[in-house]
């Protein structure tokens, strides 16, 4: 909200403040990996906790970033982060061991810098800013991709969050390739990378471009060849095969995967290991009784809609499965869904 009340000349004329960026003294969660590394992608809407047990568990993530927490004016309480990352009840790590970063979102730096403070004392092994949300309701208000055409407000920002956090707890940012295009790509990168982040994930898309195939790998390499810190590679991996040209295409083996993991769950055990068995489309269909067990305190048609949901991702990459979602899609009733899940499941 800083910009979207000062105006978006406050960003411009906003006074220069120099900060000391102390020397990070952690440790990177992917120096000491097999590699590739594969993260989880934030996914608002759908990546809650819940769903990061189900495919941690699964296998084969190295971590997993928190859906976006929107940083506005003031210094959310405790319970917040504790609703939107449960796992700081568990020293950060989904039940499965996989750490989970807290990922925080807005355009104020001092209040960025506060939250992030914050999410630190209660345990975040790393803190994440978002500056790749497409969503148009975010971007209005200053937040996510939108800020991609002020490079030096990326850089404050980053300069402040690095400041208010131990120094040893890693501070990372994930970026598109722009708002409206790709002019900016570089310079905001290097505003990232300047202001003491530890690493970069880049979506090889801007905001404009969406979710629309292709993504821009080789943008991803332009980027990699003028920063000194690691950059994960994000964007339109739905298979191995994928991951093996992102990787040639980007130059970096350190991956981060959404809608891919979503649609196929044991899609980072493929990557990573050619002799895996991948899952049957059965098995596919058993993960959502167990979403299920986990989700008690919605409502049967909330329930239904979510089963839905991810059904549909599961649909993408099978044909079984895509009938499955054809014939049960217009169930409303939760049982009658699950008794027609479990007969296609033992069928």
């Amino acid at each position: 909200m800083w910009l979207a009340e000062k105006g978006l000349d406050a960003y411009t004329r906003a006074p220069s403040v120099a900060i000391r960026i102390p020397m990070f003294t952690g440790t990177l969660p992917f120096s000491i990996q097999d590699r590739p590394y594969i993260a989880l992608a934030p996914m608002e809407g759908l990546m809650d906790g819940e769903f990061r047990e189900l495919l941690t568990a699964v296998g084969g993530i190295d971590h997993c970033v928190t859906e976006f927490i929107r940083i506005t004016t003031q210094v959310l309480p405790a319970k917040v982060y504790y609703r939107l990352c449960p796992e700081l009840h568990n020293s950060g790590k989904t039940l499965a061991g996989t750490p989970v970063h807290v990922q925080l979102l807005g355009s104020d730096p001092e209040m960025m810098a506060a939250n992030a403070a914050v999410a630190a004392s209660l345990g975040a092994p790393a803190i994440d800013l978002n500056f790749g949300c497409p969503a148009k309701t975010v971007n209005r208000s200053m937040g996510g991709a939108v800020l991609l055409q002020f490079p030096d407000l990326l850089h404050r920002i980053a300069t402040q969050v690095r400041a208010a956090v131990p120094n040893h707890i890693p501070v990372s940012a994930k970026m598109r390739l722009g708002f409206n295009d790709k002019t900016l790509a570089i310079e905001n990168a290097q505003a990232l990378a300047s202001g003491g982040i530890q690493w970069l994930t880049v979506h090889a898309r801007t905001k404009t471009e969406g979710y629309k195939p292709p993504a821009y790998w080789d943008w991803i390499k332009q980027i990699k060849d003028v920063v000194t810190i690691p950059v994960l590679a994000n964007g339109e991996i739905w298979t191995p095969a994928q991951a093996a040209q992102c990787q040639q295409e980007s130059g970096s083996d350190v991956l981060m995967i959404g809608r891919g993991l979503v649609s196929t769950p044991d899609l980072a055990l493929r990557i990573k290991q050619p002799d895996h068995v991948p899952m049957t489309w059965q098995q596919h269909l058993a993960l959502l009784p167990l979403l299920a067990t986990k989700l008690p305190d919605i409502t049967d048609k909330q329930l239904v809609d979510r089963m839905k949901q991810w059904l549909h991702y599961f649909s993408i990459q099978s044909a079984e499965l895509a009938q499955v979602f054809e014939d049960v899609k217009r169930e409303r009733d939760r049982a009658a869904f699950f008794a027609a899940l479990q007969e296609r499941i033992d069928s």
